[in-house]
């Protein structure tokens, strides 16, 4: 009886931030990738508008799995999205992290021109949605001493839109997804609106690697077989002596010399070098290889990277998504996607501000 009542109050927790929408509400996503972001949006009832990215076998990808959906694919800087305004409640987007020329001390968007932000802020300029929402690594509270993450705000505060204040970085770990990843969110308001947006609520539910592939209450079976890469040789023998939950240091210290090399004496825990994941532990931050030398996160009873579908599983897409291209690209889509569990809750955030936005405006005092 006990376990019953822990159960339903686990699944009361996934649920915080569910709300439903008063009507239907768009998004227009800029470098969506593989889709864990609008896959995320659509599980919380947003409807995806369009989505544009640049790599072949991404869009390949969205295609594949969502044919209806419009995929603009090619450089940013290429097009117009001047055809959405009026039509996207939300513009989102994963825009990578890069410094700006410093014209004063007050940036406005000329300033970020060359820059893939540029592109994000041209498009929310251009179609003057009711909330906009960039995500991004949590480096960039630190890149260029800051300045980066202040001339974005600065621009968005030029072309019409306030910045939530404090910026956070959610972890995904507190969003259903049983990995410890960390996202910036930087949420902007068209001035014009009063009302004031809500990050999602973390829940208090830790789910681990077990819980991402084998049957439980974030899938319904356990995880599909598929390809996968492998270790060589050399590292094979190393990582077989790394038990569960272990790293570097579990090993001989003159394995761990040679393994590290000049790392070994520059202090600091590596905890991310030799990992082996065990079963009852999140996994660290999937990287875009996971063979990737000294960022490995072998499987817990097996010598091996994690496959693709368990790689998917890990960033909580579902296992009906498929992905193109070949098996190192496959890696690089699912390892630089937004863990989708984590974008439905923040898609659940949007739909509160829109529902209030939409009721204030019907409802206008």
């Amino acid at each position: 009886m006990f376990e019953e009542i822990e159960e339903l109050e686990d699944v009361d927790q996934m649920k915080i931030n569910y709300v439903e929408p008063l009507k239907e509400f768009k998004v227009l996503e800029l470098f969506a990738g593989a889709g864990g972001l609008a896959i995320g949006m659509e599980q919380a009832g947003l409807k995806c508008l369009a989505l544009n990215e640049y790599d072949k076998s991404a869009c390949n990808t969205l295609r594949k799995n969502r044919p209806n959906w419009n995929i603009l694919e090619g450089d940013v800087k290429e097009f117009s999205f001047e055809e959405f305004k009026g039509k996207a409640d939300v513009v989102t987007g994963g825009f990578p992290c890069q410094s700006f020329s410093y014209a004063g001390k007050r940036l406005g968007l000329d300033d970020a021109r060359g820059t893939l932000f540029y592109e994000f802020a041209r498009a929310v300029n251009e179609v003057k949605p009711a909330i906009c929402i960039g995500e991004n690594v949590k480096g960039l509270f630190s890149h260029d001493e800051g300045r980066t993450l202040q001339g974005m705000i600065s621009i968005l505060d030029e072309i019409g839109y306030e910045v939530v204040h404090p910026v956070q970085v959610l972890k995904a770990i507190n969003y259903n997804v049983p990995q410890k990843r960390e996202r910036l969110i930087l949420v902007g308001i068209r001035k014009d609106i009063q009302v004031k947006y809500k990050y999602p609520k973390p829940n208090n539910i830790l789910f681990t690697l077990k819980d991402a592939l084998e049957k439980g209450p974030l899938f319904d079976r356990k995880v599909p077989k598929s390809e996968g890469t492998t270790y060589p040789e050399h590292k094979k023998k190393i990582l077989d002596l790394v038990p569960p939950g272990g790293y570097w240091r579990d090993l001989p210290v003159d394995m761990q010399k040679e393994y590290m090399q000049k790392s070994f004496f520059l202090g600091g825990g590596k905890t991310g070098m030799a990992r082996r994941i065990s079963w009852d532990e999140p996994s660290l931050t999937l990287t875009c290889s996971p063979a990737q030398k000294q960022t490995e996160r072998c499987h817990p009873d097996e010598t091996r990277p994690f496959t693709v579908r368990e790689y998917a599983r890990i960033q909580t897409f579902p296992d009906s998504w498929e992905f193109v291209g070949s098996t190192t690209n496959q890696y690089k889509q699912i390892g630089n996607a937004v863990p989708v569990n984590l974008a439905k809750e923040v898609g659940y955030s949007l739909i509160d501000f829109l529902n209030r936005h939409y009721l204030s405006e019907s409802n206008p005092r």
